[in-house]
């Protein structure tokens, strides 16, 4: 009992002691600038959960064990954080000073750099951490509606499939729409060979202010990529590793053998030949009667698709001393496609090398080499959707019957099989970009770049007689093609900025020479001996030897003159000038001028918003520019010869040469963009939410467009500057804090892009050219066709009558109303692109997790769903099991099948196809986990995070099974992912 009154009257003397040390504090916290109250600051005690946030006032009150040694670490949204010492005080002043970090973000411009607040033009900037947010081979998928005003799509779903992008809509009709790629400053067409997890940053240039550096090349936008670059101190090692599953993201099955049997029995009870099952070997072959009595049939799609396969493993290392600085990547990537022999590896090594030789000279490079090795295979999706399904595709043996059920349709597995099909491409593809840079005085440098990239490849294809390809022919066929590109660029670059008191001047000018070169060989032989030898040795074929080749060249050269001047930081404005002579058009005509103007108000400085609290950043813009375009193939200015075999007898031969199909055009002259460009730069309560705004409008004139030519003139076509086009819209981005706590913060992004795409003249002023589809006032790309309106009912006969039809067929709208449908009848039924697109991207950290969820969606795009026009109204092939017209099922949907008609003899067939392709997708939902600070110590690491990924999960659209992202075709699906991945750093 004494032992116990002992130990409690300590306990109560700890507890005592305990109470006496602990000490309430006070203290209020304002902005540095203005004196004002801040309200919601966070304020915590160091190394404890104990903490609060300051009131209306900026008060704050913490009760904090030790008042001597206990520290305050302060955190408020746009401001800086700060870290105090209590030091013994209970009441604590704190004046925190405002964070311009983003703005004071540098971002990469045409041959410079520039902070953001310095911006005049509309560019997106996008850091290397947001571009690894989705695990991809090809960087410009993993932003896909990130961008404003940039519509990215993936055109299928076979490995190693090509990114789709245009920049503020289509401008062109027929010459190329898609962005400029620089790399390191140096041109580069194949961003697919670029890692994601090598790019320190992504610059997007859309006004004609910000791409007018680069002249004629950045008439469609201009991406800027800037790889990773070496760093002083201890070397860094980069693993990051991925491995996914991929899986056909909806793909809607054709009908089954049971009912493929009813709609050809339905087709010939139309016309009197089949009234009950005792007629069926009137419709059916013997081996068809006896699948349907034995109710087999194959659903050869489900025996082609299978799960693919993609993995990726980079190494990366960084380091250097303070004049030396190296990174070193290497990357082996593998994608293994939802086909067999459809196999994708690509072998990539970077190196960038900076070296400070002294105070004025710093020499350096930037390299990488490529390699592919890629299996390509002919989709046989088509083949397995019209094959006629009452067959097995193995007989008893497992052998694969080539011809099933004594069909003339070979099965759709045949290129499966050994020495059957082989389509193998070889790429190695390397860049360099070497440069030296002069420092002589202050703020004037100098910078000469000469980036080499030289593209070797070669594609063998074989295709034995019993493929898909060649089933109708009676010998194997192989083909050679290879080819090479080499492509030089050297720019000289000067730079000079001066400081007058308020007053600062930046000058640039610039100096190149692009050279482009290609050459090709084509080589095809009928009949190899030995189909093991492939398409090698194509001496041994015995026929169809075919031998072609070809050589390209361009060349480019550039001046180029840009001012930018600010006046106290509030009042920016940018000049530029380009010169650009192209060998690619027409003597007098190769040099054009390309000037541009921007201007910027930085509100947000002026002093009369120094009291307000709504505003934390609020900067307009202006901009207007003019960019060409020679997007046409060297040479189009001349008409070229082509050989004719000629006999005057059947004994003697001889050479003749007629002008070929396009005539050349000695007037070809530069395409002209003229780009209007408003913008809108703001941020709202210490930068909780930050928001861009542009609106712009393009003109085009003088389009290089292909012009079909009246056959009385000998030749097909002529490339002429004929035509306009306009494009306008709107793009927002707007990015809020929604949450940030100690534990806990919620971040969103939104884009919104809307583009009104528009032909305003063709050659015959404001004359549609219907045979080619463009039309006054629409998108370059519609669908004009005749509007289905349903399917003949019964009681609706005499009017189908009235028309030349009858009940069951299919029932289209009379425009004109005339009581006559003919060609004058039909309408735009809808556009190709989109009328708006958008996404929302979530980003929540808890703890160490942290939660990636991203939406996008692209509105108001048509697309010809092949699925939907996949009916065959005799029943000699497949179809998709669809809702069609009987005398007892009367419906809107599909006409009466009908084994006398056949499906191009249908009228008004084409009209089943076109449907509303918009859709909503969850692009991506990752989940990851970082290792805390004290495990990594443990382990001798500096970061370690692990994440599962999944990509493309769910599609929200009016299509049934199918991803409409595709545009409506069946071959190669786009598929959907499920990642597991690794990122560590030592």
């Amino acid at each position: 009992m004494k032992k116990l009154l002992i130990i409690c009257w300590l306990l109560l003397v700890s507890v005592a002691v305990t109470f006496a040390q602990r000490q309430t504090i006070k203290g209020r916290i304002s902005d540095a600038e203005t004196g004002e109250p801040l309200v919601m600051v966070n304020v915590q005690l160091k190394g404890s959960t104990t903490g609060t946030q300051t009131d209306a006032t900026g008060a704050f009150s913490l009760t904090v064990p030790d008042a001597q040694t206990g520290v305050l670490m302060i955190s408020y949204l746009g401001y800086q954080a700060l870290t105090q010492n209590i030091n013994g005080n209970s009441n604590i002043v704190v004046k925190l000073e405002k964070d311009n970090k983003q703005l004071d973000e540098v971002v990469v411009v045409g041959y410079g750099e520039v902070k953001k607040r310095d911006l005049t033009g509309a560019v997106t900037s996008v850091k290397g951490e947001e571009l690894r947010k989705v695990p991809s081979t090809n960087v410009m998928e993993s932003v896909q509606g990130k961008l404003p005003g940039v519509d990215i799509t993936k055109s299928n779903g076979a490995a190693g499939a090509k990114i789709n992008v245009t920049v503020r809509g289509n401008r062109s009709i027929r010459a190329d729409n898609g962005p400029l790629y620089i790399v390191d400053g140096v041109q580069y067409e194949n961003i697919q060979d670029i890692n994601p997890n090598d790019i320190q940053s992504m610059e997007v240039l859309k006004d004609a202010s910000s791409t007018a550096v680069y002249g004629s090349r950045g008439a469609n936008g201009v991406i800027i990529i800037t790889t990773k670059k070496g760093a002083s101190g201890k070397p860094r090692v980069f693993v990051n590793t991925y491995a996914g599953i991929s899986q056909v993201a909806g793909y809607p099955a054709m009908s089954t053998g049971p009912q493929y049997v009813a709609q050809k029995r339905e087709a010939n009870r139309t016309t009197g030949r089949w009234k009950t099952e005792a007629d069926d070997p009137l419709i059916f072959n013997a081996a068809e009667v006896a699948s349907i009595q034995n109710n087999l049939w194959t659903d050869y799609a489900d025996l082609l698709i299978h799960d693919g396969l993609q993995q990726d493993y980079q190494v990366g290392v960084s380091g250097g001393s303070e004049k030396t600085k190296v990174y070193l990547s290497l990357d082996y990537f593998d994608e293994k496609g939802i086909f067999k022999l459809d196999h994708l590896k690509r072998y990539s090594a970077r190196l960038n090398l900076d070296q400070t030789i002294n105070d004025y000279l710093k020499v350096g490079m930037q390299s990488q080499v490529t390699y592919y090795n890629q299996d390509n295979r002919r989709d046989p999706l088509n083949q397995a959707n019209k094959i006629v399904p009452l067959n097995l595709p193995y007989d008893e043996d497992g052998n694969l019957i080539l011809f099933p059920n004594m069909g003339s349709m070979i099965n759709p597995l045949a290129d499966e099989q050994p020495n059957a099909y082989q389509n193998n491409g070889r790429v190695t593809r390397t860049f360099v970009n070497a440069y030296v840079e002069l420092t002589p005085l202050k703020g004037l440098s100098f910078r000469s770049n000469l980036g080499v990239t030289l593209d070797n490849a070669r594609t063998g294809i074989f295709a034995s007689k019993n493929t898909i390809e060649r089933s109708t022919a009676s010998a194997s066929r192989s083909q050679y093609n290879s080819g090479s590109k080499r492509y030089i660029s050297w720019e000289n670059v000067l730079n000079y900025t001066q400081k007058l008191g308020d007053h600062t001047f930046g000058l640039t000018g610039v100096a190149s020479l692009l050279s482009d070169q290609r050459d090709s060989s084509f080589l095809q032989g009928e009949g190899q001996l030995l189909p093991a030898q492939l398409y090698y040795a194509l001496q041994n074929n015995v026929s169809g030897i075919a031998i072609r080749s070809s050589y390209m060249a361009n060349k480019l050269i550039s001046f180029t003159g840009r001012i930018n001047y600010n006046y106290k930081g509030k009042y920016l404005l940018s000049l530029t000038g380009r010169s650009d002579g192209s060998s690619k058009l027409a003597p007098g005509n190769k040099w054009a001028f390309f000037p541009s103007v921007a201007g910027a108000w930085r509100v947000s400085d002026e002093p009369f918003m120094k009291s307000q609290r709504v505003f934390s950043d609020l900067k307009i813009r202006a901009s207007y520019g003019i960019a060409g375009n020679d997007a046409v193939p060297p040479y189009a200015t001349a008409s070229y010869l082509t050989k004719i075999p000629f006999s005057y007898d059947d004994t003697n031969s001889a050479l003749a040469y007629g002008i070929g199909s396009q005539i050349g055009n000695r007037n070809l002259k530069w395409e002209l963009s003229a780009t209007t460009d408003i913008g809108l730069d703001m941020s709202f309560f210490n930068g909780r939410i930050g928001a861009t705004i542009d609106l712009y409008d393009t003109k085009t004139k003088d389009l290089l467009l292909q012009r079909t030519l009246p056959s009385s003139s000998g030749v097909s076509t002529v490339i002429q500057n004929i035509g306009k086009t306009r494009n306008r819209g709107i793009e927002i981005g707007i990015n809020t804090v929604n949450v940030r706590s100690r534990n806990f913060s919620w971040n969103s992004n939104i884009v919104f892009s809307k583009n009104k795409e528009e032909i305003v003249a063709l050659a015959d002023a404001n004359t549609n050219d219907v045979a080619n589809g463009w039309f006054i006032g629409y998108p370059v790309r519609v669908f004009y066709d005749y509007e289905k309106v349903g399917i003949w009912q019964t009681k609706e006969a005499d009017a189908a009558t009235a028309f030349g039809y009858k009940p069951g067929d299919i029932k289209v709208r009379d425009q004109d109303g005339n009581g006559v449908l003919n060609s004058q009848d039909r309408v735009i039924l809808g556009r190709q692109v989109p009328t708006w697109s958008g996404g929302l991207n979530n980003d929540i950290r808890f703890m160490n997790f942290d939660l990636n969820v991203y939406v996008f969606a692209r509105i108001g795009q048509w697309i010809n769903s092949e699925y939907a026009a996949k009916y065959d109204p005799q029943g000699l092939e497949n179809s998709a099991p669809l809702d069609y017209w009987t005398p007892e099922h009367e419906t809107n949907a599909y006409p009466r099948p009908n084994a006398s008609v056949s499906k191009d003899g249908t009228p008004f067939i084409r009209t089943l196809g076109y449907k509303d392709g918009s859709f909503v997708k969850i692009r991506n939902i990752s989940l990851g986990y970082t290792l805390p600070g004290s495990a990594l110590k443990n382990l001798h690491l500096t970061n370690l995070r692990v994440y599962v990924t999944g990509k493309n999960l769910f599609t929200f659209s009016k299509v049934k099974d199918y991803d409409p992202e595709r545009g409506g075709d069946l071959s190669n699906p786009l598929t959907k992912m499920y990642v597991a991945g690794l990122n560590v750093e030592f």
